[in-house]
């Protein structure tokens, strides 16, 4: 039997689908799928849905360019709802915004909800969207303006403040410095062509991994095992 089979769809032969940014978790939006779009979204890897106004399959960004690239695709513990975690291109809302969710509650209004992805990521937005369009006052375009040298410059110029501030031990000063650390190595990133998702991948895969010859960790097991 088919993982398709298995899905429970309502009377219209469909089932909610969540897409889900797969690296942020954040939630972009809830559409529609039969069996057929689920099927095409694994052969594919782009989301396809069911539009139930126009009555047809639909793949998120033909139209719009704002495309999803499906990374996995889940289901539910009661097989009737299904999970599309993916990278957004663009704007995952048909009002331009990143989020069909980006509305909260507040009494009885709806007012603009804060941006739930982490810092990190929301930091990486701008400084790639400084480097692309150059605005004119941005430091950041200062940065990019006066090339990698500079660039490295302030990075270690950052490193050692923020060793100076850790040394001193002033925490209000350590946060301060490590802020300005992280925001110049983006940059520097960004100027390489480095994306930031690719350094966060590679911490990822580090975890779970045995210690490196020569690490303390390493070091440490070899004690203990007597050798």
């Amino acid at each position: 039997m088919s993982w398709i089979d298995r899905i429970t769809f309502n009377e219209q032969g469909l089932v909610p689908v969540v897409a889900q940014d797969a690296r942020t978790g954040e939630v972009l939006m809830l559409a529609w799928a039969n069996a057929e779009a689920l099927r095409l979204t694994l052969e594919t890897g782009r989301a396809h849905y069911w539009s139930r106004s126009r009555r047809e399959l639909w793949i998120k960004g033909d139209t719009s360019g704002h495309t999803q690239a499906v990374e996995d695709v889940r289901v539910d513990c009661d097989e009737d709802a299904v999970l599309y975690r993916v990278h957004q291109t663009g704007a995952a809302c048909h009002t331009g915004e990143r989020s069909c969710f980006y509305r909260v509650v507040k009494g009885d209004e709806l007012q603009p909800a804060p941006d739930p992805r982490p810092m990190a990521d929301r930091l990486e937005e701008i400084v790639a969207r400084r480097h692309a369009e150059r605005p004119e006052g941005s430091y950041t375009t200062y940065l990019f303006g006066a090339g990698t040298d500079k660039i490295l410059k302030k990075v270690g110029e950052e490193a050692t403040e923020t060793v100076i501030a850790a040394k001193n031990g002033d925490l209000a000063e350590l946060r301060s410095e490590s802020a300005d650390l992280l925001f110049h190595l983006m940059v520097l990133w960004r100027d390489r062509g480095l994306d930031a998702g690719q350094v966060w991948d590679e911490l990822e895969s580090r975890f779970g991994r045995a210690p490196r010859a020569g690490s303390t960790e390493a070091r440490a097991s070899r004690s203990a095992d007597g050798t």
